[in-house]
């Protein structure tokens, strides 16, 4: 998959540009603030159903103007396509090949990218809720239904939270719309549960065989997804186990007015040589860590579609030693990368395409 082109309106700090990409390595360099994180954000927003550095779309909006529009056209295996995001007022307008979309969860999974940025570095020493976030972006990018069935799943534990806080305070509850709501729960926690261990279970082997290139063999990165419920490949069955552990627990939940159990409360062990990577790794093996997961994502969708997603490096190379660095640009040979650096940091050997990036203002070069 290739990302041709990216055009943008009143968004951000970009008043209006057109930036084309070559098929290989392309470069966004200037100083800080100038819009090479803007451009980024824009790209990955149509792999992501939502930009991934705020909730509000208000935001993004240049100031003085009433909104702003956004596009990408896109070549894959199944042929060219375009996607476009548009937000005036409380109107959000999303295209696919000129046909309008529903929601944000029918962009998903139309153009795959992978983004790798500084605060991917908390993937190792954050929190459950900071893996459980990268779960939930990877796999819906794999499975396209997985967006729509999580948001049915978080629907439903907003609601069964609400009747459990109730009866933690000693109001008055409906029992058997509680129990309507735990079935659902176990409905929809089911195919989250199954699809979060399959994708880990298929991602594990690439982060182990890139992190022992990355570092000589010497370190072996492992990882896994540590639930409620015993591993299953079966829908059916992770529903009944879940359905048995909301029911055990149920009288526990009322006191304390929330649900104890279900995916919201997974996470991903990574382990770094057998230790835990959140205590052990230093940040040297952090960073290792999370390259190699962000590269083996790249390898999952290979994987699955026969393809290549778009790789979004921003602001993260000059975070990697001379190794990392190496091995970053000259094993993606074969993949189209963006990358953004900083105006006083090296040009990057091998770019293909130098867009020079100042005002929102975007100059392309081929070298």
């Amino acid at each position: 998959m290739k990302i041709k082109s990216f055009r943008a309106e009143d968004f951000r700090n970009i008043t209006a540009c057109e930036i084309e990409f070559s098929g290989g390595v392309n470069l966004l360099y200037g100083k800080n603030a100038q819009g090479k994180t803007n451009a980024i954000e824009g790209i990955y927003l149509f792999s992501r159903g939502r930009s991934h550095r705020t909730s509000d779309d208000r935001e993004m909006i240049r100031f003085g103007s009433e909104g702003f529009r956004i596009s990408i056209e896109y070549e894959s295996l199944d042929g060219v396509g375009s996607l476009e995001y548009a937000c005036f007022g409380r109107e959000r307008r999303r295209l696919k090949n000129g046909y309008r979309l529903k929601s944000a969860a029918e962009m998903v999974g139309s153009f795959k990218s992978v983004l790798f940025y500084p605060d991917n570095l908390n993937l190792v020493k954050g929190g459950p809720e900071e893996r459980r976030g990268f779960l939930n972006v990877a796999v819906a990018q794999c499975f396209p239904v997985y967006l729509a069935e999580y948001q049915r799943y978080k629907t439903a534990l907003e609601n069964r939270n609400s009747i459990l806080k109730s009866a933690s305070k000693g109001h008055y509850y409906d029992n058997d719309e509680l129990l309507a709501w735990s079935e659902e729960m176990a409905k929809y926690a089911a195919y989250v549960h199954v699809k979060r261990r399959e994708y880990v279970e298929m991602l594990s082997p690439f982060v182990r065989d890139i992190g022992m290139e990355l570092s000589d063999g010497k370190e072996e990165i492992s990882l896994s997804l540590d639930s409620d419920i015993e591993p299953t490949p079966d829908i059916t069955a992770a529903r009944g186990e879940y359905e048995n552990i909301f029911t055990a627990n149920l009288e526990k939940e009322k006191l304390v007015g929330t649900s104890l159990y279900g995916p919201q409360r997974d996470d991903v062990i990574i382990e770094i040589s057998g230790k835990p990577a959140r205590s052990f790794a230093s940040q040297g093996q952090q960073r290792s860590i999370v390259l190699a997961i962000k590269l083996a994502e790249g390898e999952v969708i290979k994987r699955l579609f026969g393809e290549y997603p778009v790789f979004l490096f921003d602001d993260v190379l000059s975070e990697l030693d001379k190794g990392r660095r190496k091995y970053v640009i000259e094993g993606m040979r074969d993949r189209q990368v963006i990358i953004t650096s900083c105006e006083g940091e090296d040009i990057i050997d091998g770019a293909e395409r130098i867009i020079e990036v100042s005002g929102g203002n975007y100059v392309s070069s081929h070298r």
